[in-house]
């Protein structure tokens, strides 16, 4: 039977980092089980290739019909290999607000206020721009300016100065507010996922195993300590035991699925599901929030901007030569190149809408090819107050979960995408994007309430930060505490987004793998002490 000091399950942005660095120094043997591939080809390495995953790196989620967006299922894209959603997504650079983490600490998290988690944030970072207060100059994971956005970009920024709106050169700095291009996590024109960051860097240490292509079953829970992980390779069960600890990072989906296939969860629900139940906690698999967004989409007239045109794909050619020649021009793009953060309504204790600006027409999460050219704009509930659930849809952990995140079930969400949205269309009236006369593939009234809030219903759907499905907290209800010990269970921690009580106010991978760095340091902490 195999065994290790510390099991950690989920190679993705939260458990690379907490493996990575549980691994440093030599102390513990760690083993990091991933249930997809390596993930080190060029579909995850060129930037501009995330428009391309397949079921090999990408889960392809969907959730249950939506009542709020007229019953349709929404897209659930989540990364499946080394490097979890950071080794697919669009690689923005983006911590939240610093309100978001003070709510933290207020609601019950104490440590976790964003004067505890800014520490964290900097050791992480490699910023190519330096060091300063904000920024960390030598960490692992590597940051940067865009070295080729799309001019269409940079005229999305303009715009919006136009408007009065704050140009804002470091969302991550001493305020978010603003409009700017963003930073990203790349390394010379190379993607920079967590896997890159915290596993590859650390492939000489011989107390590191990563296995991949396997799916974990269930955490063995002995006496009511995790003991090792039952999974699946190559059709055969196998058990892999734990001396120390088990880190559960299987991501806001997968963290609730097989805490619920290992007996934790709600009680009556694990029952349907014949799961034998060892700690009843309702929380688990509740409390999924996520940025529900609405894209605008324009179409323009010649080939200034990214089109699937026949010339456009000719074009793509050649950037993807000079990607491989020199790790420059248009393939080093994360589509969502330039936006901002907004206050559309003065209650709000941060910005309450962000903007992403793309240069390409999108529809359907870019799953529908448009043939022509043009660009696209999304805005985003950033504190959503609609909360949904997940839920197993069988005892069967190869089976995919019940995703239910209630888009729109609460109307302040509507409301506010409302104002973001007319927002938005304000900054696409104005020059420089205005003056390429985009041609509005949803023309719509933005003072008819009634007809926007049917169009934002027709539309509408995640930007993929979903969180919250195993949250922390101090209070007995909670899934487990502010040092990500999951309650009930001696020996078993979390350690990605699920771990949330409520989402932050912007993307959420670099928050993702904070979460993972910190759950090393309680790791090692408990194990010392």
């Amino acid at each position: 039977m195999e065994e290790a000091d510390i099991v950690v399950i989920g190679g993705g942005s939260g458990g690379a980092a907490a493996a990575g660095r549980l691994s440093e120094g030599g102390r513990y043997t760690v083993a990091l089980l991933e249930a997809g591939g390596s993930n080190t080809g060029l579909r995850t390495r060129i930037p501009g290739f995330l428009a391309f995953q397949t079921p090999a790196t990408n889960w392809q989620f969907e959730t249950v019909p939506q009542a709020g967006l007229n019953g349709r299922r929404g897209y659930q894209p989540r990364g499946r290999g080394m490097g979890g959603s950071s080794a697919i997504n669009a690689m923005l650079y983006l911590r939240g607000n610093k309100w978001d983490y003070d709510n933290w600490a207020a609601l019950g998290c104490p440590g976790w206020s964003y004067d505890d988690v800014l520490p964290v944030f900097r050791r992480a970072e490699h910023n190519a721009r330096g060091a300063d207060a904000w920024h960390g100059g030598d960490g692992p994971l590597h940051v940067c300016d865009q070295s080729d956005p799309h001019p269409g970009s940079v005229e999305f920024v303009e715009a919006a100065r136009q408007l009065q709106i704050p140009v804002n050169e470091d969302f991550n700095g001493p305020r978010q507010d603003g409009v700017g291009v963003y930073q990203v996590t790349q390394q010379r024109g190379e993607r920079w996922s967590s896997s890159r960051a915290y596993i590859e860097s650390a492939a000489g240490r011989g107390n590191l195993r990563v296995l991949t292509d396997v799916v974990a079953e269930r955490v063995l829970i002995e006496e009511g300590r995790a003991t090792g992980v039952v999974y699946i390779q190559g059709g055969e069960a196998k058990t892999i035991r734990a001396r120390r600890a088990v880190v559960l990072a299987g991501g806001v989906f997968g963290t609730p699925q097989l805490l619920m296939l290992s007996g934790i969860g709600p009680g009556d629900h694990l029952r349907e599901q014949g799961v034998a139940v060892l700690v009843d906690r309702p929380a688990v698999g509740t409390n999924l929030q996520d940025h529900v967004d609405y894209v605008a989409a324009f179409e323009t007239s010649g080939r200034y901007f990214i089109g699937q045109t026949l010339a456009g794909k000719i074009k793509s050619i050649g950037a993807i030569l000079q990607w491989m020649r020199h790790r420059r021009g248009a393939m080093t793009t994360p589509y969502a190149e330039s936006g901002g953060f907004l206050t559309v309504d003065p209650a709000s204790p941060a910005p309450d809408i962000q903007l992403h600006f793309v240069p390409v027409v999108l529809e359907d999460h870019g799953r529908t090819k448009v043939k022509s050219h043009g660009f696209s704009c999304h805005a985003c509930v950033l504190r959503p107050e609609s909360h949904g659930t997940v839920r197993l849809q069988s005892s069967d952990a190869r089976a995919a979960p019940l995703i239910d995140p209630a888009f729109l079930s609460e109307r302040r969400d509507v409301e506010l995408l409302m104002k973001g949205v007319r927002a938005m269309y304000r900054i696409l009236a104005t020059p420089p994007i205005a003056g390429h006369k985009g041609r509005d593939r949803y023309p719509v009234d933005l003072d008819d309430d009634a007809a926007l809030e049917q169009l934002i219903r027709a539309r509408a759907d995640t930007i993929y930060h979903p969180v919250g499905t195993a949250r922390m907290g101090s209070d007995a209800m909670a899934v487990c505490d502010p040092q990500l010990r999951v309650r009930g269970v001696a020996g078993l921690y979390l350690a990605d987004a699920s771990i949330m009580p409520k989402l932050v106010s912007g993307n959420t991978n670099a928050p993702s793998i904070m979460i993972g760095e910190r759950c090393a340091d309680f790791v090692k902490a408990d194990l010392a002490g």
